[in-house]
């Protein structure tokens, strides 16, 4: 079973586990930890021209000495420096050592200022052979529609924020994109385990993980898979991305994905009402301070 890729639809296919370098940073390490996931079987990178690091992955890969058609690449048009689409994807281009990326994404519908001309620009990089798809990341339903309202391509990829915290509220956005053919990506799966640990999600999945005799975000992986989502993830440790791997031969029932999503939407009604609370103490806090303040300065507010 695994990780099988995914059809996208201009007909070609994603595996569905990519390796991130969102988070490691630039050099040395950055190529060798690169280096280190190709190695142990990754066959799809996933970078941005504002994570900084496209030469550190380009590098990697030519070291590699893996076939380029071997390898799923995907980059993101960032609006870094004030650089146009056109200029930022022959500089990716360059930093990767490429002739074109497999999919090349807008990374947040805020960075441009006009989504169908920027739509239009991504489909003519399409049409031009720089890149082989074109998705867009970050992007909710209503710039979507705006986005299709126009657009002659249809994009194959919205890679957004997916975790069990935050599924009940990106539900809609995932079925929307798979009405339409757009294949979603997820960032960031594991966050309740290194973010927010503690919270309530953690029983159901460590309950599973001792019953499959496997890891906690092995669990969380498998769940994300189960949504039919590419999970884009990350590591430095040789150990956890084996595991990563080896969690796409999980198998969970619906009962255990049932009970995870329950858990996310409970936790995340508790985060909110924790958050509400902390923003509470706080404005009671400050406008103590400021009744004290304009007693002390004999101005009265009553």
């Amino acid at each position: 079973m695994g990780w099988d890729t995914i059809k996208l639809n201009n007909g070609n296919e994603i595996p569905s586990i990519a390796y991130g370098s969102w988070t490691l940073g630039g050099g040395q390490p950055t190529v060798d930890h690169v280096d280190q996931a190709l190695d142990g079987g990754f066959n799809h990178l996933d970078t941005a021209q504002s994570y900084r690091n496209e030469l550190e992955v380009g590098t990697a890969l030519h070291d590699s000495g893996l076939k380029r058609d071997d390898i799923f690449i995907t980059t993101k048009y960032s609006a870094i420096d004030g650089l146009d689409i056109d200029t930022s994807i022959h500089n990716s281009l360059k930093n990767l050592g490429v002739q074109h990326v497999d999919l090349y994404l807008i990374h947040n519908p805020r960075i441009v200022p006009d989504i169908p001309s920027a739509w239009a620009q991504m489909e003519k990089l399409q049409s031009d052979g720089f890149t082989k798809g074109i998705g867009v990341s970050n992007f909710e339903i209503s710039h979507l529609e705006t986005l299709l309202a126009s657009a002659k391509v249809t994009p194959a990829a919205n890679q957004i924020l997916l975790h069990p915290y935050v599924w009940q509220r990106q539900a809609p956005l995932v079925e929307y994109c798979q009405k339409k053919g757009i294949v979603v990506e997820a960032y960031s799966v594991l966050i309740p385990l290194t973010h927010q640990p503690g919270g309530a999600v953690d029983a159901p999945v460590k309950k599973i993980a001792k019953r499959e005799k496997v890891e906690p975000e092995q669990v969380l992986l498998a769940w994300a898979k189960s949504k039919g989502v590419v999970v884009v993830t990350s590591s430095t440790k040789k150990d956890r991305l084996q595991r990563y791997l080896a969690a796409g031969d999980l198998k969970l029932t619906d009962e255990d994905i049932a009970s995870i999503d329950k858990a996310g939407s409970e936790g995340a009604r508790r985060f909110t009402a924790r958050t509400f609370v902390k923003r509470a103490i706080g404005l009671a806090l400050f406008g103590a301070a400021v009744l004290g303040a304009c007693s002390y300065i004999g101005v009265d507010l009553i």
